[in-house]
This record gives C-alpha cells, sequence and structure tokens, in this order.
C-alpha cells in the first residue's frame, strides 16, 4: 500500500495548527499555515503523496491536541511523529522529545545530550528546522542565559506553551 498524506487544521487558543499526516505519523505541525502553502511545503519534503482523509489517525491527533490544550500537557507525548531530517535532525528532535513537560533546556544542553558538546549552533539550526511544533517541543528550549529565544510561532506562543506547561492548565493568552 502507498503511503498518502491528511492535511488540515484544528483550532487551538493561540490560532489554528495545521497539520500534515501520512499513514500513522504526523509530519509536520504547525500554527497558521495555509492549507495549500502546507501541501506544497510537505509534498517537497516527501514526495507528491495523495491525499486522503484518515479519519481515526485524524481524530486520534485532534483528542490529543484538545487534551494538551485543556491542561493533560502530557497528551501529546506518545504521538508518532516522522519528520524526515538528517541523522543529525533527527537526534535533535529525539533529544527534544526527552524534555519533560513543564521544563527546558538549553541548547548546549541538547548538544552535550546527543553527544555533540561543540554543535550548539549545529543543534539550533535543527531545532529551527522542526516541523512539527508542539509534539516534538522545539517551544522548550532557551537561551544559555534562561532568554526566550526565537520560535517559528512567535516568541508570545513560546511564552504561553512554558507557562501553560509548567500549571498543567489552560494558559492566559499573551496580552498585546
Amino acid at each position: 500500500m502507498n503511503p498518502t498524506l491528511s492535511v488540515g487544521t484544528i483550532p487551538s487558543p493561540l490560532g489554528e495548527v495545521g497539520f500534515a499526516l501520512a499513514d500513522d505519523a504526523v509530519l509536520w505541525l504547525g500554527f497558521e499555515f495555509p492549507e495549500k502553502e502546507l501541501i506544497q511545503l510537505v509534498r517537497k519534503r516527501f514526495g507528491n503523496l495523495p491525499i486522503t482523509d484518515f479519519g481515526k489517525l485524524v481524530d486520534k491527533l485532534k483528542r490529543a491536541l484538545g487534551r494538551y490544550f485543556d491542561g493533560e500537557v502530557e497528551a501529546i507525548d506518545n504521538i508518532k511523529v516522522d519528520g524526515a531530517g538528517t541523522g543529525f535532525q533527527r537526534a535533535v528532535w529525539a533529544a527534544l522529545r526527552e524534555i519533560p513537560c513543564g521544563e527546558t533546556r538549553s541548547y548546549s544542553q541538547i548538544a552535550e545530550r546527543i553527544g555533540k558538546p561543540k554543535a550548539v549552533r549545529a543543534v539550533g539550526a535543527a531545532n529551527g528546522r522542526n516541523p512539527i511544533w508542539l509534539v516534538v517541543p522545539c517551544h522548550r528550549v532557551i537561551g544559555a542565559d534562561g532568554s526566550l529565544t526565537g520560535y517559528a510561532g512567535g516568541i508570545d506562543r513560546k511564552r504561553w506553551l512554558l507557562t501553560h506547561e509548567r500549571r498543567g492548565g489552560p494558559a492566559l493568552l499573551p496580552v498585546r
């Protein structure tokens, strides 16, 4: 059986969460990404997969994200992912998934965790190329001085997510 692609959005307190699933794994997950562009992005990375509706897998992802945003922050821990990165990127992304909810790590701590203590910049680059936000929690990576560093979803969302995970319940939306 050939792999197929399912693409859609899920509402969240931080805006629409776009997703792309293939067979039994999440390929891409992020905030406010137009569906047409998401399809192009995923196909560029994974090939010209036919689009279908997985039903049960989409429902499982929606339920897990709903529970996460309702305060059951560990609900996303067992979602299967496939970011299709290089070996180094996959090692970084695996290390990100080991960061417990409510905790943070620095880029240098991640570099040490994967056995490449001098690869701090490369860890930052791999973190920035993470295609599966939230589930591969790149928002839990901070600067060595404890500062909130870049996040593709925006620093306000990063702050919200970290606050949400520390409380174990819905965080207040950022004040603009």
